[in-house]
């Protein structure tokens, strides 16, 4: 089985240290099954945000309070990129606007508090790991049920098969001429 790919987002250096050090050292398991791990940590969230752009992720782990944005708006824009990726929220201060704001509008599967218990943290990460696989099995199947019964393409199946392996691949960038724009230089 090929590692799940897990990024890590956390203003403060030292959280990410520690998380990273906790999911090395410790076992993520579901249902009796050991998910290996590979992590990537940003300490800023638009820097996460362009990595994620071109590189396919199975979960998300956010603090909730950090200078560019809150948490909830970077999952938020990760839902909108890899809307089949798991969304944890990790942080300091929750009230309960903040928690309602998380669920319904970034779709997170979990909100955490800090500082957290080692055991809870590993084991939403495995549980939202577990869960988030059934849903991609789900769609997989549903699209190829959709494809048998003619409701989509051959083409739409693999375009849909594409965007899972390389988020964007599909989506094309079109300048005013009618030229494709293979970099945005405009982007800062």
């Amino acid at each position: 089985m090929s590692p799940f790919h897990i990024m890590l987002v956390d203003d403060e250096e030292s959280i990410l240290k520690s998380l990273e050090r906790l999911l090395r050292a410790t076992p993520c398991t579901y249902n009796g099954e050991v998910f290996p791990l590979r992590l990537e940590t940003f300490t800023s969230a638009k820097a996460a945000l362009e990595r994620m752009r071109h590189t396919p992720f199975d979960l998300f782990l956010s603090d909730y309070r950090m200078p560019e944005m809150t948490g909830v708006d970077f999952l938020k824009a990760t839902l909108e990129i890899q809307p089949d990726a798991a969304r944890l929220i990790l942080s300091g201060y929750a009230d309960l606007n903040s928690v309602i704001s998380a669920i319904n509008d970034a779709h997170i599967y979990r909100f955490l508090s800090k500082p957290w218990n080692d055991y809870e943290l590993v084991s939403a990460i495995g549980q939202a790991l577990g869960y988030r696989r059934l849903l991609v099995e789900n769609k997989h199947l549903a699209d190829r049920v959709r494809f048998e019964k003619g409701k989509i393409t051959a083409e739409e199946l693999e375009r849909r098969r594409l965007e899972d392996l390389e988020p964007g691949i599909t989506q094309v960038n079109w300048g005013e001429d009618g030229s494709v724009i293979l970099d945005d230089l405009d982007e800062s």
